[in-house]
Formats: structure tokens, C-alpha cells, sequence
């Protein structure tokens, strides 16, 4: 199939960049070429539509052409436009984070119905998110409830910074952001909701492949994928306030062992909550002892 050229002496029209580019990319990622070629304009992907005959400088062609060209390649649009929506708040993303996924919205919404609003100050709700990331689940707490006490942990310093320039950009900075691996910064504090999106997919699962421009130690902890999860799981009950809870996102298949680990553990109340797609997405229980 002849593709036209992208870039040219002359400055091309704007729908001729968008035919180029989704005989490039296929049929079923043109909606990613016009949210690249949105990017690189600084336009609503609505104005290209409405001016589709508008010329396009070269130079603009020419970044949208090496956009298009790393997305052929399997690189994920938010890394390309280092922007994803994440509980309507727009985020800063880059491949040191994990792309924030829709269905882990469902891990805030039931964060958010299990516990209710609170006061500032001391009696303020504790709430902890285990692996952040670029922040995601603190930050969209943090707009939902701002008298909450956040608190976000992450082994890796360079997702931490991620998820630290969020807060200052949307101007969540009541967060309190530390370094280390799951529970290990905070020695002897306990909190009324612990929540997370840990590592979760097995170190053989095929899907990794096209998942291979995420961090990998962001997507899978082990052999079997359940070793983050157990892990929390084990540990949790140690830094949980009496009649607190534990929310965990985990694969669609993990669901019955999850909740099997729970009740072993001694937690009440587990239940398990299907996502849009109607996919075991979401687990939670509640420590009493």
C-alpha cells in the first residue's frame, strides 16, 4: 500500500498528515494519531477535525511523523504525549511510572465509599498508598477528600519524583511522599485504609510483551504474580488501625486467591468487586483484631 509522505518542501494539509499516518498505524489507531498530532499543536483533537485542511508547519509535520513512527513501534501514546487522565485530573507520566489504567478507578471509588469524611487536623483519616507510582490513587484521593492524611510510598526515587511534580502541578500537596518498598518507611504508624496497585501479572505471562515499555518491576513481582499481594497482605494487619481496611487491585483470574489469602489471615468482611468490563479487579477487607 503506497503511504504518503508525511513531511515535504511545502507545509502539508493537516487531514493529508492524518491519512498518512493511519495507513502507518492501521485502522484502529487513527483516534492515536489525532491525539498526537493534538499534542504537537497544542490544539483540542475537536479543532483538527474542524480544520482539516488547515496546513501544518514542516517542523510540526516532522515531530508528529517521529511521533507516529515510535507508536508503530509499540511505544504507548501517554509516554509519547507524557500525559494521561487518571479520575479526571490530568498527569504527568513517563516511562519510570506505570500508566495509570481506568479500571483502577474502581480501587478510589470503593477507598472512598468504605470510609467517611473527616475532620482535619489530629483525628484526620489516615490513609496510606502502597507503590504510587506517578500517584495516581493518593492524588485522586487527595482531590476527593482534602481532609484526608495521605500518605504515599515507592521504591523508586525516580517515580517518586513523578508523582511529587504531580502534586505540585495540581496543587495536591498535603501528600506526603516516601522513598522505600511497601511498608518499610514507616516503622510503628498505623492507618485507617491502606490501598494499592502492586505488581501483579506472572513473570511468564505473554502479555508482558506488549507491555514492554513499562517499568517491568511495576508489573510483575514474581513466578506466580501474587507475591506483592501476598506480601501486603501478610504485613498490612501490622500498620492497620482497629476496623481498618486493606483494598488491593489484582488481576482478573486472582481474585479467589486473594480473598482466600485474606480470610487466612484473619481479615473480616472480604469482598471482591468487579470492574467495567465485569472483571475481578478489586478486594477488600477489613482488620478487627
Amino acid at each position: 500500500m503506497r503511504t504518503e509522505h508525511l513531511t515535504g518542501p511545502a507545509a502539508p494539509e493537516l487531514r493529508h498528515l492524518l491519512r498518512a499516518a493511519g495507513e502507518r498505524l492501521g485502522t484502529s489507531l487513527r483516534l492515536d494519531a489525532e491525539v498526537l498530532l493534538a499534542h504537537v499543536l497544542g490544539r483540542p483533537r475537536s479543532a483538527l477535525i474542524a480544520n482539516d485542511a488547515q496546513r501544518i508547519e514542516p517542523a510540526d509535520a516532522a515531530r508528529f511523523q517521529a511521533l507516529v513512527e515510535r507508536r508503530a513501534a509499540g511505544e504507548p501514546v501517554a509516554y509519547l504525549t507524557g500525559e494521561r487522565e487518571f479520575w479526571s485530573l490530568p498527569l504527568a507520566v513517563n516511562p519510570a511510572v506505570l500508566i495509570p489504567r481506568p479500571e483502577t478507578e474502581l480501587l478510589v471509588e470503593r477507598s472512598l465509599a468504605l470510609v467517611p469524611e473527616s475532620p482535619s487536623g489530629p483525628d484526620a483519616l489516615r490513609v496510606l498508598d502502597l507503590g504510587t507510582g506517578s500517584g495516581a490513587i493518593a492524588l485522586a484521593l487527595a482531590a476527593a477528600r482534602p481532609h484526608w492524611a495521605l500518605t504515599a510510598t515507592d521504591r523508586s526515587a525516580e517515580a517518586l519524583a513523578v508523582a511529587r511534580a504531580n502534586a505540585r502541578r495540581l496543587e495536591l500537596t498535603r501528600v506526603e511522599f516516601l522513598l522505600g518498598s511497601w511498608f518499610e518507611p514507616l516503622p510503628g504508624r498505623r492507618f485507617d485504609l491502606v490501598c494499592s496497585n502492586p505488581p501483579y501479572v506472572a513473570a511468564d505471562d505473554a502479555a508482558l510483551a506488549a507491555l514492554r515499555f513499562e517499568p517491568v518491576a511495576a508489573l510483575t513481582p514474581g513466578r506466580s504474580g501474587l507475591e506483592a499481594l501476598e506480601h501486603l497482605i501478610a504485613r498490612a494487619p501490622a500498620h492497620l488501625a482497629r476496623g481498618g481496611w486493606l483494598v488491593l487491585e489484582h488481576g482478573s483470574a486472582q481474585g479467589p486467591a486473594v480473598t482466600a489469602a485474606l480470610v487466612a489471615a484473619g481479615y473480616a468482611r472480604v469482598r471482591c468487586h468487579r470492574d467495567l468490563a465485569g472483571l475481578d479487579r478489586v478486594t477488600e477487607a477489613q482488620w478487627e483484631i
